[in-house]
């Protein structure tokens, strides 16, 4: 059984890489995963992409032989029925989403568990960052827009954990989640390219468990506000956060997006969470 939620990330040199290619690419002009090598020894490959209102999600799956065709299937849609769920159900967009009526007053964040979570973590996240990511601080009210992204990728991944898929990465954007191994059996290979410089080589990572969130050209562009002002951010061009939860790493990347340098900060020695680029404009 999979018990090591902890990220496994591992810096690579570049030469280790000129004879592999990556499994996923992000910030490249086309974020996508590379053509999949053979997968290894008893496993069920599956590549799936979904579009809901807001986003377009792929899912790479490497599923034990034992849970066979039918039963990986069935996780794929219970995965893919929470991202569209999520979409429905809590998207700022839709006026009648728990979101939106939680603007009006409606309900209070108590009257769903998913919500309170959602709530609470946006509250975190606020105290995280000393303030530079605040879903209460933006036009209309709250709006977690900043981490809602990370947190359906993550409960979709939970599912698949649930089904007995513990080797998957769920790409969105210019953000992933990944766990266990790709198809070729060792560590997700991941390359990071610089979000304004195309003439510098790709950052280089093997990961086992972990997340990376990305905030401004290669993510949402024009969607970063500074809380304090309410005027649109301008410091930094991009910013990408690596760490355990694509919640949190986004929420990390929308609010270093919005602090610039004044956020570097709260990625201190040890932290479970690391800045891989800050850009400036």
């Amino acid at each position: 059984m999979w018990t090591d939620e902890q990220p496994r990330t591992r810096w690579v040199d570049p030469a280790v890489f000129r004879f592999r290619r990556p499994d996923l690419r992000l910030g490249a002009r086309e974020q996508r995963p590379d053509r999949a090598d053979l997968v290894a020894g008893d496993r069920i490959a599956v590549r799936h992409t979904v579009r809901t209102s807001t986003a377009e999600y792929t899912l790479l799956l490497n599923a034990p032989e034992w849970l066979g065709r039918r039963g990986t299937g069935e996780a794929l849609r219970d995965a893919v029925a929470e991202l569209r769920a999520i979409d429905l159900t809590y998207g700022p967009n839709r006026p009648e989403s728990l979101v939106s009526r939680l603007r009006r007053g409606e309900i209070s964040p108590e009257s769903y568990p998913p919500l309170t979570d959602l709530v609470d973590r946006c509250a975190a996240m606020r105290a995280a960052t000393d303030g530079w990511f605040d879903a209460w601080a933006v036009p209309g009210g709250f709006d977690p827009g900043g981490l809602l992204g990370g947190w359906a990728v993550e409960r979709a991944a939970a599912r698949l954990r649930d089904a007995g898929i513990h080797d998957y990465a769920v790409l969105t954007g210019a953000d992933l989640v990944v766990r266990g191994n790709a198809g070729h059996g060792g560590p997700w290979r991941v390359a990071l390219h610089h979000p304004t410089d195309r003439g510098r080589g790709p950052l280089l990572l093997e990961m086992t468990a972990g997340a990376v969130g990305t905030s401004g050209v290669t993510g949402r562009q024009g969607h970063v506000v500074d809380p304090h002002t309410g005027e649109p951010a301008g410091q930094l061009v991009a910013a990408t956060v690596v760490g355990p939860d694509l919640a949190v790493a986004d929420a990390y990347a929308t609010a270093l997006y919005a602090a610039g340098a004044a956020g570097l900060a709260w990625f201190r020695p040890g932290s479970d969470y690391r800045v891989l680029f800050a850009a400036h404009r």
